[in-house]
């Protein structure tokens, strides 16, 4: 990262600075750069402003907007950093926040960028390839240092793995943490050689400060925004695909970590301040460890539950690269000792990142575009409302809730804990909480059982509602989202089943109509609908194998649907509820569309919702879909070359044949012309011969014999002289 006054004077007077920023993005697999968190932090920076001490109403002011400022405000600040880079990606989008990027230019060329400018930063903990670019940059403006006009900064961001192997400052206690004091004594991990080895070079090119400063900062590991190493946990959580999150190893090691926001703080103090130090120490307050994240972490996107495994099998996991690991498996206690005491920092996490998951997950789940989509879909029987759920439930991948599913897997829990529990060790803490929640399971299990018995196999109301509540809170929901299927089916189950709980209600603000839970209550709302003859017809087509498996028999489904009718016809039916919450609702007429497979309907619904909100694509499924792509383009191009040959082929038969037919007509026709001929040219000969040839031969004969001197002459004499029919 770099910033120079390439503004106009006047603007330089004012210590505007333009910031050339080395931006590296789009690292390992899964892992987006926090580099380029760090520059749009100092694109929203004005120069000096940590030289000012933070009020109190600045802090609370601070706290109540949004750790990421808005782009388009940026760009209003006056006396703000300036950033211009390098891009290392090619043909990636240019981000905002810059005023300038480059790409693929040649070191010459890169070299006179670099003297425009008054601060330059390189961060090398996320791309190890920049080391080699970081040690040129350096050695390269020193050489130039007799032609600066005004000091420049250059700023490295390390890593704290160049102190991952250092000797304990005191053996009998482990616990003392390093601080940029100890620099000197820093011992690196065997893997960031190259890291220690430019943090040395740049120190070295620090000594003509007025004229070029150099500085180190050892940076923790970073979390933040779109999540950085911590990116693994948070997916893996995200997804619900394992019942626990790995923990590495036992988990108990200490690693020092910081927001990306609050690194981005240090090297806006640093570039005011220009402080005595050169190498500083950027970690939070914080002392987790490896097992803190995770569980941290599962606890609120996740299972709740965590697993320890064996070290090696962090090296199994392709999300995960060498230097990830390395970062998640070391065990240091550090203390930015004069970034705490010195500067001037507005702290997004400074208690560190468990204290503050609920604000880090927020922006986590904003920077990824993570956002449930909640569905409900309501309609008469047969319209379609489960086979459409169905395909939305792929499309989107989310959670489909159907009645008797929700209830049998609610039931079914309530039995697990009420069963006896043979061979399992507890102590008497667990084994009072668990007797506790034993009690309540069985006296649920028995009213749902005396309800069943007075409603003839039906479940009331309260319980129905109270597992489809319980499963609309529960973390896969509420991640991912849901299609509520069918339910509720009035006014008064919608009410209950949206309701806050008792002690959100207090907390509710007035003027509202009611209390609703924002984390439960569908955000969109499909109301399908179709005629009774429609819907008849429809089930009466149905193949018998469908019908068996549903409850669409003829009395059932008539009851079914008259009774449907009945309660929609009410002032307060299930849509008026949504209707009063101003949740929009998308109306589909499936007996208008005319499409037995509900496609059209998917279609419109699916244009409505939108796109998914989940995860794209990984590395590897990526590459599985260009190379499913690129094989299905093979196959094409293949098939279209031999049905081309094939085609070319058939026609050159087609020709060959037609030829062969057309010479063999040809000669049929010559044949019919000769013997046409000859038939023709009978008479004709057989009168030649008889009354011309004998006289005729007569006379050639006679005038060859003379020799006459004009033998035409003397043969037309002489067949008149012979003619046969004078004499």
């Amino acid at each position: 990262m770099a910033s120079t006054p390439s503004m106009r004077d006047a603007l330089i007077h004012k210590g505007e600075f333009r910031a050339r920023v080395q931006m590296t993005r789009g690292q390992g697999p899964g892992l987006h750069s926090q580099g380029s968190e760090c520059d749009f932090f100092l694109s929203n920076c004005v120069v000096g402003a940590s030289l000012e001490e933070v009020t109190e109403e600045e802090e609370e002011d601070d706290e109540s907007k949004s750790a990421m400022p808005d782009t388009a405000s940026s760009r209003m600040k006056e006396g703000t950093f300036q950033v211009v880079g390098t891009l290392s990606a090619p043909g990636k989008p240019e981000p905002d926040f810059a005023l300038e990027t480059y790409s693929d230019i040649p070191r010459e060329e890169l070299l006179m960028r670099l003297l425009e400018c008054d601060v330059i930063i390189y961060n090398i903990t996320e791309s190890p390839q920049q080391v080699e670019e970081a040690l040129w940059a350096v050695s390269a403006l020193n050489e130039e240092v007799s032609h600066f006009e005004k000091r420049k900064l250059f700023i490295l961001v390390s890593t704290v793995m160049t102190w991952a192997r250092s000797k304990p400052l005191d053996p009998e206690d482990s616990e003392i943490p390093f601080t940029e004091e100890d620099y000197r004594r820093r011992k690196n991990h065997p893997n960031f050689v190259d890291h220690i080895n430019a943090e040395k070079m740049v120190l070295k090119f620090g000594k003509n400060v007025k004229k070029f400063a150099t500085y180190v900062i050892a940076a923790g590991l970073q979390y933040g925004v779109e999540g950085g190493i911590l990116h693994y946990f948070f997916k893996l959580a995200w997804l619900g695909e394992v019942p626990a999150l790995p923990v590495f190893g036992d988990g108990s090691n200490v690693i020092p970590a910081i927001h990306v926001l609050d690194l981005a703080g240090v090297i806006q103090n640093v570039i005011d301040h220009v402080p005595k130090p050169h190498y500083l120490v950027a970690v939070d307050e914080s002392v987790h460890t490896l097992e803190d994240f995770v569980k941290c972490i599962s606890k609120h996107t996740g299972p709740g539950k965590i697993q320890k495994v064996l070290k090696e099998n962090a090296f199994l996991t392709k999300e995960l690269t060498q230097e990830n690991i390395d970062h998640l498996l070391v065990n240091l206690r550090m203390e930015g000792l004069h970034v705490k005491e010195n500067f001037n920092i507005r702290w997004v996490a400074q208690a560190g990142f468990v204290e503050n998951i609920n604000s880090i997950l927020k922006e986590y789940k904003q920077s990824r575009g993570l956002l449930p989509i909640k569905i409900c879909i309501l309609g008469p029987p047969a319209v379609g409302k489960s086979s459409i759920a169905t395909v939305l439930t792929k499309y989107y991948k989310l959670h489909h809730v159907k009645m008797k599913d929700v209830i049998s897997e609610a039931i079914a829990k309530l039995e697990a804990l009420v069963a006896p529990k043979f061979g399992e060790e507890e102590d008497d803490g667990e084994e009072e909480e668990d007797d506790e929640t034993s009690e309540d399971a069985q006296e649920l299990l028995d009213g749902i059982k005396e309800s069943m018995e007075q409603n003839a196999g039906r479940l009331e109301d309260q319980y129905v509602i109270r597992f489809v509540k319980e499963k609309l809170k529960s973390m896969p929901c509420r991640n991912q989202g849901y299609i509520l299927d069918g339910f509720p089916k009035t006014y008064d189950q919608a009410k209950d089943l949206f309701s806050k709980d008792e002690e959100e209600e207090e907390e509710e603000v007035k003027g509202k109509m009611f209390p609703f839970d924002k984390v439960t209550i569908p955000e969109f709302v499909c109301a399908l609908d179709a005629s009774d003859e429609f819907l008849k017809c429809r089930v009466m087509n149905l193949p018998e194998s469908v019908v068996a498996e549903t409850h669409y028999s003829q009395d059932r489904f008539l009851r079914s649907l008259s009774n449907y009718r009945d309660i929609n016809t009410e002032d307060e039916t299930v849509f008026n509820y949504f209707d009063e919450l101003e949740i929009h609702l998308i109306h589909i007429d499936v007996g208008r569309l005319e499409d037995a497979q509900n496609r059209l309907a998917i279609k419109q619904l699916i244009k409505e919702i939108g796109e998914p909100r989940n995860y794209g694509l990984t590395e590897e499924e990526k590459a599985e879909e260009e190379r499913k792509a690129a094989e299905g383009r093979l196959a094409k191009e293949a098939m279209e070359e031999a049905e081309r040959e094939h085609r070319e082929a058939l026609e050159t038969a087609e020709k060959i044949a037609r030829w062969e037919e057309w010479n063999k007509r040809l000669e049929e026709v010559k044949k019919e012309e000769r013997e046409l001929l000859e038939a023709q040219s009978a008479p004709l000969r057989n009168y030649l011969m008889t009354y011309v040839m004998p006289t005729l031969m007569q006379g050639l004969n006679e005038c060859c014999k003379v020799r006459p001197e004009d033998p035409v002459d003397f043969l037309a004499e002489y067949l008149f002289k012979n003619n046969p029919v004078t004499q």
